[in-house]
């Protein structure tokens, strides 16, 4: 039978922010779902880092794990600290910046 999620231990309880490490001076993503309604990525962001402004035609929900983001949604820039989520609708430009180190889960849902 063909794994849904992959890049993950199955039956194993797993420290989330544990699964991706940070690298000086990149992005690091570990993706763990990726269809045509869900995806599903792990990111490491280090020290000023970014993800430049896009839009995307999923809402897409961010949970910080670890440190703190700078994103900005529309016009709206927001600090999102561990343990906080916030969601980006689908259709509105989004930018991501480490203003330190920061850990994300992401999952966008896109309408079937």
């Amino acid at each position: 039978m063909e794994q849904l999620i992959k890049n993950i231990d199955f039956s194993k309880a797993l420290e989330m922010e544990s699964l991706v490490t940070y690298q000086e001076g990149q992005v690091v993503s570990r993706t763990l779902a990726q269809g045509q309604n869900l995806s599903l990525t792990l990111f490491a962001f280090d020290k000023g880092e970014e993800i430049s402004s896009h839009s995307s035609r999923g809402d897409a929900m961010v949970h910080i794990l670890d440190g703190e983001a700078e994103i900005t949604i529309g016009e709206e820039v927001s600090r999102v600290k561990k343990g906080e989520v916030i969601v980006m609708p689908a259709g509105i430009p989004h930018a991501l910046l480490a203003k330190e180190q920061f850990k994300m889960f992401l999952a966008v849902v896109f309408r079937p």
